[in-house]
């Protein structure tokens, strides 16, 4: 029973039938609960009755103060004598969502109330943060900020307010409070256990945090974002920290501590961090202590690990979608494309699964979420709480794996993976273009093996290029060399490196290294690898690495909302192995060789170069018969014109014989090679229109249950 229901209950407060009014009985006053305010305000009059033990008679609504020549209205004041007399705890009520600013604003205006007052604390509430001060009783004024406001009949605060295994202050353990109305002398404060949030609470959380750190602009907002990632990384920690009950947690307020001992005590949680990832964690927090008091105040009341999976991940992808997609949009695929790659593949918590370029975790966290949905199947959450556990989180911490090159975003999948509950200790913040053994040294991390993983999805960078003059590792890539050409006579038989190379492409390599043999590749590629003529020397490696298992064309816009508008597919690919690739190569050579010799290739050509040398040869006798003073240098250009000629004639003749060959080629390759079907669609609505907004109908889903059933049919009759 939540606060709302038990107030009912004991006649605090009553509705009207569709809940626009409220009604405080005790005062019999009628309110607007449509107002944003008034619903905090509710919720702390029923904290106070409820959770502080405050007798009803000391409790006054809707106070007049006097501001010098003006009347201002306090929310509610709680006196500390029956006749109501003597102000002892003043508190302001303000909507959820507040600005750090504004909040700031309501403290002034709260504390100047209390002072007018004589009140002894001050508690100012937006429900999502709450500050409360202690007044000195002699001048000056200054503020005290405390950690709480002491409960009924406590005449001593204590040094902080949430230990484990306090009391909740949310839905639990509140029926049976008892409203009293006199002081317990022997009463001592009480602490509380910190409190699982709604998502909505939980993203307002979130965003306000992290409006406070970019300060409006004084603060890059993915720079806040960075620095808001660490602390909420000490939070977890924090809150996953053993201790017994009745032992403070360290992520809060402390009382007569200054900001800078607050934030001694976040560094050493995030130290901690720092030796466990320092591939990740290599810079510090930088954030004043001031900064840090503020984030603290949001967070330190909540539990983020005991927080539902569910809205724990909506909240942050909702976050990050919100202030992000301009700055780091390229991280981020849409969840629909996300989620249907991810169900099609017969994932399992045996697999080893890989994103060679994770962003910020989206397809690890839909991995993970299709393996513990699985759970469900096996195991009741409740009565099976261990083994369904097990069955998940094994998989999310030994089979789950992660690449990101930016050490901002890999600590954002870190996050990411922490708050669906682990993961996170196989991200690695790394160029995903590595070799294994050089991506093991560097994070240390041995699990990083070619031909270890089961699934690899993933959508990599477009557009960007990797110039072999920057990056050493360019050699290791065949797709980084320039084909020879089989039909060239003069062009060296060894091959040559590219000036440079798109990612996308050698991310297709790189995957084909990770997977086990017959392990699955669904990759988002750009539409040119598919169709543009210079690209088909990829798409005649592929065909030799893979077996080409589905092409899903996405619609122009499907990346538009985040930044990108190239048209895309989803290229679905099972690696051969490595006998079988084998076979494809010696056939395409086999018949490249029997094509040139039954063709007579090399003779043809030798015989029309040397037509072509003798003609040249007569019109050069010819011009020195007309001008017979000329040196070889004017006689050549005296021909050079119809040499020209020659020359364009000769290579028209070689290009048309090399295109019927190649033509030729193809056709034989077709009935040479192993024929087998290729799952086509295409996708023109998936659930969103250019602007992210969602449409009606998501073509995905119907696409996706066919195309799963036709990989579970490759995978019985293709072993």
């Amino acid at each position: 029973m939540n606060l709302l229901e038990t107030g009912i209950e004991k006649g605090l407060i009553r509705f009207d039938e569709d809940r626009n009014f409220i009604t405080y009985i005790h005062q019999n006053k009628k309110r607007n609960y449509n107002n944003p305010e008034e619903k905090v305000q509710a919720e702390t009059f029923l904290n106070l009755v409820l959770i502080y033990g405050y007798p009803l008679n000391r409790i006054k609504q809707f106070v007049s103060v006097q501001m010098g020549a003006e009347t201002k209205e306090a929310d509610i004041v709680v006196y500390s004598d029956e006749k109501l007399e003597e102000t002892y705890i003043l508190i302001e009520c303000k909507k959820e969502d507040l600005t750090d600013q504004q909040f700031n604003i309501a403290v002034d205006q709260a504390y100047s109330y209390a002072v007018a007052e004589g009140a002894k604390y001050v508690w100012i509430t937006s429900r999502i943060k709450n500050q409360y001060y202690e007044v000195p009783e002699k001048k000056p004024k200054s503020r005290i900020e405390i950690p709480d406001i002491p409960q009924f009949g406590v005449s001593k605060l204590a040094p902080y307010k949430y230990v484990k295994g306090g009391i909740s202050q949310t839905d639990t353990d509140i029926a049976d409070t008892n409203i009293v109305s006199e002081p317990d002398p022997n009463a001592k404060q009480k602490f509380f256990e910190l409190q699982v949030v709604s998502e909505s609470e939980l993203t307002k959380i979130f965003i306000q945090s992290h409006q406070a750190l970019w300060g409006g602009g004084q603060r890059n907002p993915s720079v806040a974002f960075d620095e808001l990632d660490k602390l909420i990384f000490c939070k977890i920690w924090d809150e996953k920290h053993p201790r017994t009950n009745g032992q403070p947690y360290e992520f809060q307020i402390f009382r007569d501590e200054d900001p800078e001992d607050l934030l001694g005590r976040i560094k050493k949680i995030y130290a901690v961090g720092e030796k466990d990832a320092p591939e990740v964690f290599k810079d510090g927090i930088t954030l004043s202590a001031q900064e840090t008091l503020t984030i603290v105040k949001y967070f330190q009341r909540i539990n983020l690990n005991k927080t539902d999976l569910d809205s724990k991940g909506k909240a942050f992808e909702t976050f990050m979608g919100s202030y992000f997609r301009g700055d780091f949009g390229q991280y981020f695929t849409p969840r629909p494309i996300v989620k249907f790659i991810v169900q099609c593949l017969p994932i399992n918590h045996k697999s080893r699964v890989l994103d060679t370029s994770c962003g910020s975790g989206g397809f690890l966290l839909y991995a993970l979420d299709k393996v513990r949905e699985q759970a469900n199947e096996f195991y009741d959450r409740r009565k099976e709480e261990k083994d369904h556990y097990t069955y998940w989180h094994d998989f999310a911490e030994k089979n789950l794996f992660g690449i990101e090159i930016n050490d901002q975003i890999a600590r954002t999948a870190k996050m990411n993976m922490i708050i669906h509950d682990d993961g996170h200790t196989n991200v690695i913040a790394s160029d995903g273009l590595l070799s294994d053994l050089e991506m093991q040294a560097n994070s240390r991390n041995k699990e990083f093996r070619y031909n270890s993983f089961d699934f690899i999805i993933t959508n990599p960078p477009f557009g960007s290029s990797i110039k072999q003059t920057e990056k050493a590792y360019m050699n290791q890539y065949n797709l980084a060399l320039k084909e020879v050409d089989w039909l060239n006579t003069t062009q060296s038989s060894k091959a040559t490196l590219r000036d440079s190379q798109s990612t996308e492409v050698l991310f297709l390599e790189q995957c084909h290294k990770f997977l086990t043999e017959q392990g699955y590749l669904a990759i988002v590629i750009p539409d040119g690898i598919l169709t543009n003529s210079s690209m088909q020397y990829v798409r005649d490696n592929l065909e030799e690495l893979y077996r080409i298992v589905a092409v899903v064309s996405m619609p122009q816009t499907a990346f538009t909302a985040t930044g990108a508008g190239v048209k895309s597919s989803v290229l679905f690919l099972r690696k051969h192995k490595e006998k079988h690739t084998e076979k494809i190569a010696d056939q395409k050579t086999k018949l490249k060789e029997q094509l040139k010799t039954d063709n007579e290739y090399i003779a043809t050509i030798e015989k029309w170069e040397k037509e072509k040398t003798d003609v040249i040869k007569r019109l050069e006798q010819s011009a020195k018969k007309v001008h017979p003073t000329a040196t070889k240098k004017e006689i050549t250009d005296i021909i050079q014109s119809e040499k020209s000629a020659i020359q364009a004639a000769f290579t028209d003749k070689v290009n048309l014989l090399k295109e019927e060959l190649t033509e030729k080629y193809f056709t034989a390759k077709q009935n040479a090679l192993d024929d087998y079907p290729i799952f086509m669609a295409i996708a023109e609505d998936i659930g969103y229109d250019a602007t992210g907004r969602s449409t009606a109908t998501n073509e995905l889903i119907e696409i996706g249950k066919e195309l799963s059933k036709f990989i579970i049919h490759i995978n019985k009759t293709e072993p």
